[in-house]
């Protein structure tokens, strides 16, 4: 009795244990969703400083991955790789990619890799596929910010599983976050690099806490999204189709943001 006892009691604290964000996926074998990731940077929600030209105010082209708790491309508070400052700071995906390829060869931590086009202003869409799998059910991915230090948005690790089904369709805003490779303040500061190199941090109205940071708005409790993404499971019907898009009323590629 006193064994049974002891033996419930190692179960009990054993389930409470945290586990991996990857570990508890039953789901079916692999799913296809949608990602249609919009810009919100625009003059009227951000006018200080904003770039209209050499260059304008754009997006680089969305890298992103799928994988397994193993891999992480990037996390807050914790210091950006070789690849990611590369890609944070010039918009060059070469070296991430290969950080990337390397990960899933050692520790087949990665599922694939994904892409979607640039963006050439502060608002519009841009949209691909991606393919995760239960044991690779995390979703991460960087856009730059174009022009910008070492600036960028992006997602750290989402898990698009629930237990035993994949999540239909989920939508997170966007805020900006700083590499840590470079010290300038404003869109257009040159390149001076940060030694030694900080962690990645988020970008807010108030941090850093300096009048000539392009983000600084005091008067705000925080700032609006600068981007959105929308995650949307397709169906066995749609795969091999155009990705559709949002119903966002767009002119152009200008999107008529009414929340900014």
């Amino acid at each position: 009795k006193v064994i049974w006892t002891l033996l419930v009691t190692i179960l009990g604290y054993a389930s409470s244990l945290p586990v991996g964000d990857d570990s508890i996926c039953t789901a079916e074998a692999l799913a296809k969703y949608s990602i249609i990731f919009t810009g919100k940077w625009s003059q009227t929600a951000f006018p200080k400083q904003y770039p209209l030209y050499r260059p304008p105010a754009q997006w680089s082209s969305l890298l992103g991955v799928t994988h397994s708790s193993d891999y992480s491309m990037w996390k807050k508070n914790e210091y950006a790789s070789n690849g990611v400052r590369d890609f944070a700071e010039k918009g060059e995906a070469w070296v991430l990619m290969k950080e990337i390829e390397e990960a899933g060869e050692k520790i087949q931590s990665v599922h694939g890799i994904f892409s979607a086009p640039a963006i050439s202003s502060g608002t519009g869409q841009t949209s691909t596929e991606l393919e995760v799998h239960p044991r690779h059910p995390l979703v991460s991915f960087v856009v730059r910010i174009v022009p910008s230090p070492d600036w960028f948005v992006g997602i750290d690790s989402l898990n698009l599983c629930e237990g035993d089904h994949w999540v239909e369709e989920v939508s997170v805003d966007l805020f900006p976050y700083d590499a840590g490779t470079d010290s300038g303040f404003t869109f257009s500061s040159p390149n001076f690099a940060t030694i030694p190199q900080d962690t990645v941090t988020e970008i807010t109205c108030s941090s850093p806490s300096h009048p000539a940071n392009s983000f600084y708005y005091p008067k705000l409790k925080i700032l609006p999204p600068i981007a959105q993404v929308t995650m949307v499971k397709l169906r066995k019907s749609q795969l091999g189709l155009p990705v559709p898009y949002l119903n966002v009323q767009a002119k152009s590629n200008e999107i008529i943001d009414t929340a900014s």
